[in-house]
């Protein structure tokens, strides 16, 4: 006896946002998914729509790659002890987040420090979010922070373990570049991903990190280069931009105007590609559902860039830089998507316009593995058109 076949067939879509920097915008007004994986894009009238298990009618509204968010801070489940705050993953869902990415499970109460607890609370919290994935989000976590007298074998242990990140280089006792590339060259050999924090200190106990620091340790993302909060002087910023390959990850929860100057620096040497988006939440700065959203407005506008291209960096840029599968529209990807539309009232001819003007779009639908996971979003303004399922 054959296992059913989940299809899932989203029509009459106004505009389809690919994820993808070479071309943003693609033709369609139909996505048809299979068991979770996307099969086909196009024109509804060319492509096998029947037989579909879950039918959405877009109504004329855009679609997009789920938001990824490269910067969290989660603990346990969906609760952050940070701000005492339960559903703050669901909440993100409703803002257009469907994927996670921990830089150190850092505010648990009574962080291990020593080397066989962190091992086994980054081990603990890998498996978690493995098991549970809060609203349907998918959260990469158990991301743990580099301490003094830390050896190869940890990380070997670690990776063979199935821990896949490191937390921010720079939030526990390994501060100078020589210990931190060490390590981070351990990581890498393992098949660890590894962040850096950069700038000034984030909380009491944590330290400035600069940019001789940054590059010396080589990390595979400069963890938000804007600050978290404070950034470094705009020399330091535009130096790591221009002196390496990483990943040049820009913030919610830092210095606006740095951020713009990252962007506009990675647009200059024609490395765009780089730029990737996060919360780094939650944080002493709280939880921001709609931080992702908030970031491509405020790039596209304050930074005169298409708002179709600052999507990419929130999405497909993210999925490469992070090794993901996910986070672009094509053929054999998941279907982690969004139906977003231009807010009620809101100026401009159309979302994308709208958006370039610095306005937030409407959240109408969320769906991850072909399954719709929100519908009208509680947290956005609400969009002009709404998706239906049928």
């Amino acid at each position: 006896m054959s296992e059913v076949v989940h299809k899932l067939v989203i029509r009459n879509i106004a505009q389809i946002l690919s994820g993808k920097l070479e071309q943003p915008l693609i033709d369609g007004n139909c996505i048809v998914a299979v068991d979770g994986r996307i099969s086909a894009i196009g024109e509804g009238k060319d492509l096998d729509t029947g037989g579909a298990t879950t039918t959405i009618d877009a109504n004329g509204t855009w679609i997009s790659p789920g938001l990824i968010d490269s910067h969290v801070h989660p603990v346990i489940g969906d609760f952050t002890p940070r701000q005492q705050q339960l559903n703050w993953i669901d909440s993100c869902l409703h803002g257009g987040v469907t994927t996670m990415i921990s830089a150190g499970e850092v505010h648990a109460p009574g962080r291990p420090k020593d080397i066989v607890g962190l091992k086994a609370m980054a081990i603990a919290s890998q498996r978690w979010y493995e098991n549970f994935r809060p609203s349907g989000v998918k959260v990469h976590a158990g991301a743990p922070v580099l301490e003094e007298g830390m050896e190869e074998q940890d990380f070997r242990d670690m990776a063979d373990a199935g821990v896949k990140l490191l937390g921010e280089v720079g939030l526990g006792s390994v501060k100078a570049g020589e210990t931190a590339a060490r390590m981070v060259g351990w990581a890498r050999k393992y098949g660890i991903q590894s962040t850096i924090h950069t700038g000034g200190p984030s909380i009491p106990g944590s330290g400035l990190i600069d940019k001789d620091i940054v590059l010396e340790a080589d990390a595979d993302i400069i963890g938000h280069i804007n600050g978290g909060h404070s950034a470094l002087p705009d020399d330091q910023i535009t130096c790591l931009c221009e002196s390496c390959s990483r990943g040049i990850e820009i913030v919610h929860n830092g210095n606006e105007r740095a951020g713009l100057l990252a962007m506009r620096t990675a647009f200059e040497i024609k490395q765009t590609e780089r730029v990737i988006l996060g919360t780094d939440a939650p944080a002493g700065s709280g939880v921001q559902p709609l931080g992702i959203l908030r970031m491509i407005a405020m790039l596209s506008s304050l930074g005169d860039i298409p708002a179709e291209v600052v999507f990419c960096f929130a999405t497909g840029n993210t999925a490469r830089m992070r090794n993901l599968d996910t986070g672009i529209i094509e053929i054999g990807k998941p279907a982690d998507l969004i139906l977003l539309d231009q807010a009620q009232h809101a100026p401009g001819k159309d979302m994308l316009e709208s958006i370039r003007q610095g306005n937030l779009p409407g959240v109408g639908m969320t769906l991850i593995d072909g399954v719709v996971r929100s519908q009208r979003s509680r947290n956005t303004p609400p969009a002009t058109r709404l998706p239906v399922i049928c």
